[in-house]
């Protein structure tokens, strides 16, 4: 299969228009222990019951057994099946953001098989932190043959959680991820800028410095600053000088400030309060922190920087499924 041109394709934003929504499973026991598997099992259903409700999910489960499981608690909160591909697929675990194929779209080709494309990125969970990851590494390449999908191939690790694009060219990075010799040590960055730039379609790419304390990503740029126009930015900051990620909020508050779009047009920087990331005990690796969380409650602000767009959904909506949310919490 001849592939196209990639100078003719770019990444969309995150607001763009989609048809449906990859989600995996969850099974791992190392990530979800003793009773925690069984709540985030009641969170995916939640999850795939507002997703059904506009678009068509696509779901990976490891096995038969676990699609019959998946099925049952599925059915029990009335989603229609219908509306559910199943994909029985061994996954290491549910980080389909970062593993997942990221789209490209050729905007000269809509409607056409050349209108979309897979960019198949490498994953190594985040530095080879949580191995095994070879399967969750193979998913782009899956989805690519199954649906006979035209595939790019970069050579260069990469998670969807470390980018974040404004549609229109202009991407934002953290140098804490895609400089870390956990992910591409033999690569510059200029070398790293050049490839995305290449395979993403981008003509600007702005790097921020690092990320919160305690994200065990390294820095995603998914809790830090996104895109909510081409040339509107939010991004998150604190005012407290004894908070540990003070220092590096305000810095990156400030290239955001000086920076501008390819064409020298500066953005519209919206400021949003982070909410608490001091947690009783330490995480997995170590912290004493954790990056900002959707966590709905009367006692702590929301963040929302861990976001998903679902097509078609309104502000009505959000505020309902906010409401189930903390219900269930």
């Amino acid at each position: 299969m001849k592939l196209p041109e990639i100078s003719d394709y770019r990444m969309p934003a995150e607001w763009h228009p989609h048809s449906s929504t990859l989600l995996s499973w969850p099974v791992n026991r190392d990530t979800w222990p003793d009773e925690r598997l069984e709540r985030v099992e009641k969170v995916y259903v939640n999850i795939i019951a507002a997703l059904t409700r506009f678009e068509h999910v696509h779901l990976l489960v490891n096995d038969d057994p676990l699609k019959s499981r998946a099925e049952q608690l599925l059915m029990q909160n009335g989603i229609d099946l219908d509306e559910i591909t199943f994909h029985i697929r061994t996954c290491n675990d549910v980080w389909a953001r970062d593993f997942g194929p990221i789209f490209i779209q050729n905007a000269q080709k809509i409607g056409s098989r050349d209108q979309f494309a897979i960019t198949n990125w490498g994953f190594n969970a985040w530095g080879g932190k949580y191995p095994p990851f070879d399967s969750d590494d193979d998913v782009p390449r899956y989805l690519a043959k199954t649906y006979d999908i035209h595939r790019f191939d970069p050579d260069m690790i990469l998670e969807g959680g470390s980018i974040e694009t404004n549609g229109g060219g202009v991407m934002l990075v953290t140098e804490s991820v895609l400089l870390n010799p956990n992910r591409n040590p033999h690569l510059s960055k200029s070398e790293i800028e050049s490839r995305l730039k290449h395979w993403l379609g981008q003509e600007k790419v702005i790097w921020l410095k690092r990320g919160l304390e305690g994200d065990d990503t390294d820095g995603h740029i998914d809790d830090l600053s996104r895109f909510f126009d081409k040339n509107k930015i939010m991004t998150m900051i604190t005012d407290d000088p004894q908070d540990v990620n003070f220092e590096v909020l305000h810095e990156n508050l400030e290239i955001l400030r000086n920076a501008t779009d390819q064409h020298g047009n500066p953005f519209n920087i919206v400021t949003l309060p982070m909410p608490l990331t001091h947690i009783e005990g330490t995480t997995v690796d170590g912290s004493e922190h954790v990056p900002p969380v959707t966590q709905i409650s009367t006692s702590q602000m929301e963040s929302y920087w861990y976001h998903f767009m679902i097509h078609g959904m309104t502000s009505k909506h959000w505020r309902y499924f906010a409401n189930i949310s903390q219900t269930e919490r």
